[in-house]
């Protein structure tokens, strides 16, 4: 078993999907599936049960998959203890992110930054991610998580992960049943939303305008646990990313997909300024090594 396979492992395990999976550790499909294949003929077990729709763990991928987490951790932490021990990097880090991208656990992400360069000052700010695209602009910020991919202008940008939209409803709205649904159903109909600078929000405003319908945000928020609760109080219903919607906050709600060719394109990115902290790139070189367990929801 190799450290690599044990990464694809976890990868799959976490994202149910091969090709999400793939994009996250920066390979092709067809490399980390035969990854996959060799790991499962090694051990003489199916890890994953496939089909056209869903990826599953088998009973020997249950078995394995605490295995595989420890033996990433450990070796994240024997390159942080080499690290300390041979660069002894400072100054500071000024980091902001959107709240809940789920393709990066940021704070993960802070915490062995942390470890492995605890001479260096970090600074974090939470925001929606046009705000963050603008303090990073203003060199206010080094290194931004966002979702939006437009007036980026001389910023950095490594894509980390997709997602398509979904639409959460309360279990009596009249859409409740419908496993797909269209945008016309949801013209004029009562939203709760987020505020502007959340990436989200402009995504879906943008959708409509496009159709040149209409709708109203009659809640705006700025955390996603209070939209999950409005929406389970019957207040509005909801546009937002995959993963919000598999959250547990979420449960009770029901969830039906846009027509495929319709979806908008949720991209989350790592993003930087042109005159970042040399500790940015560090950071940034972290986030390529740990590139599977990022994949975590936020």
């Amino acid at each position: 078993m190799e450290l690599r396979q044990m990464e694809y492992v976890v990868a799959v395990a976490e994202e149910e999907h091969f090709t999400r999976a793939a994009a996250l550790c920066g390979v092709s499909q067809s490399g980390l599936s035969a990854a996959i294949r060799s790991l499962e003929k090694e051990l003489g077990a199916p890890l994953f049960q496939r089909s056209t729709r869903q990826v599953s763990l088998t009973d020997a991928g249950r078995a394995l998959l605490p295995f595989a987490r420890r033996m990433l951790a450990q070796a994240a932490g024997g390159r942080d203890a080499v690290v300390r021990a041979s660069r002894q990097l400072s100054g500071h880090l000024r980091v902001g992110s959107e709240q809940c991208l789920g393709v990066v656990d940021v704070g993960s992400l802070l915490e062995r930054f942390r470890l492995r360069h605890p001479l260096v000052e970090i600074r974090f700010v939470q925001a929606g991610s046009h705000e963050l695209a603008a303090q990073l602009r203003a060199g206010d910020l080094d290194v931004g998580f966002l979702a939006a991919t437009e007036h980026l202008g001389g910023l950095r940008r490594l894509e980390l992960g997709r997602r398509d939209v979904v639409v959460l409803t309360h279990p009596s709205d009249p859409l409740a049943g419908a496993a797909e649904v269209s945008w016309e159903d949801l013209a004029e109909r009562d939203f709760v939303d987020f505020r502007e600078t959340w990436s989200v929000r402009r995504l879906v405003d943008e959708a409509f305008a496009a159709r040149h319908l209409e709708r109203r945000v009659r809640m705006s928020v700025d955390d996603v646990h209070t939209l999950l609760d409005f929406v389970q109080r019957g207040l509005g219903i909801a546009i937002v990313p995959q993963h919000v919607a598999a959250k547990p906050q979420a449960a009770g709600l029901t969830v039906s997909v846009l027509p495929e060719h319709e979806r908008p394109g949720w991209v989350v990115s790592a993003v930087s300024s042109p005159t970042a902290a040399p500790t940015a790139a560090r950071l940034l070189e972290l986030l390529g090594e740990a590139n599977l367990e990022v994949a975590t929801a936020a």
